[in-house]
This record gives C-alpha cells, structure tokens and sequence, in this order.
C-alpha cells in the first residue's frame, strides 16, 4: 500500500525540488565519504551542477520521486553510446527510506533507459554505499569490469534491459 503514495515523474534539473534533491544527494555521498556532516560553504553549485547537461532528452533524463507531494527522491540517466545508459544520482531522502521508493526509482530509471533505447545499464559507486549496491543487486545487476574511471568510483554494476 505504500508504494501507492509515491510518483515518479522526468523533471528539469533545475527545478527547486531536483535542485534541492541534488544537493541533498552531494551532502549525503561526499559526507559519508569524509564520516561527517559537511557545511554548505564545503560545496557549491559548480560542483553540484557538474553534467547535468546529459540529464535531459534526448542524451538522458532526470526522475523526480514525490512522497504524498513532498519531493523525496531523484535519480538522473545518461546515454553513453547507442546500447547503454548510466544510473547516476540515485538518491532517497533518509526520511524518506524504508517506504518502497528506491525500488520504484529504479524500475523507473529502467524504464526511461529503454525508452531511449538503451538495451543495457551500467553505473558505478563506492564500496561503502551499501545501501545502494544491496538495491542494485537486488534489482539484478551484476559486477562489471570498470568502464569508467574517477576517484569516487570502486565498484561498478551493469545489467541487461
């Protein structure tokens, strides 16, 4: 019943609600990697709005979840060649967690790829996003060689659509 209070939709990236959602994503990753909360002044919206460009039709696009109205979720798709497309930018509020969101932000990121006529998806994380790579696994991607590179980047995932 709760996954019916949820709504998925592609959204601009500049929209208050994907903006706000996209700081929250950056605060969350890059605290976890440093283990504490960083300050606003620690990142700006350089870094924040660094490829967005590639998260709007027809290259990509960005998913905005609502939970009963309140934006609460974001996840963006970026095609890479004609057969791929990659999962970036994945993100629950924690308030929002446990409510089965993350599963249909995914099944919805999924759809979209297809949509774009990807046949497959791949992406990368960080071994200590657990909770993210636990989703993927579960959503049926598996291990891949590396097919990019970047200091944030330890792990990568693809799966066939």
């Amino acid at each position: 019943m709760a996954r019916m209070t949820w709504i998925f939709s592609p959204e601009r990236v500049d929209t208050p609600d994907a903006t706000a959602l996209r700081r929250d994503y950056f605060g969350d990753v890059a605290g976890r990697y440093y283990g504490r909360v960083l300050s606003e002044d620690e990142y700006d919206d350089e870094m924040i709005a660094e490829g967005l460009e590639l998260l709007a039709p027809p290259a990509g696009e960005f998913l905005v979840g609502r939970y009963e109205g309140e934006a609460a979720a974001c996840g963006g798709l970026v095609l890479l060649d004609a057969e791929r497309a990659e999962l970036t930018r994945v993100f629950i509020r924690h308030a929002f967690r446990g409510r089965g969101g993350a599963d249909l932000l995914v099944d919805g990121l999924e759809q979209a790829a297809r949509a774009l006529g990807a046949r497959r998806t791949v992406l990368n994380t960080r071994l200590d996003l657990v909770e993210a790579r636990a989703l993927y696994v579960r959503h049926g991607y598996r291990e891949i060689p590396a097919y990019c590179s970047g200091p944030y980047m330890e792990i990568w995932y693809g799966k066939e659509l």
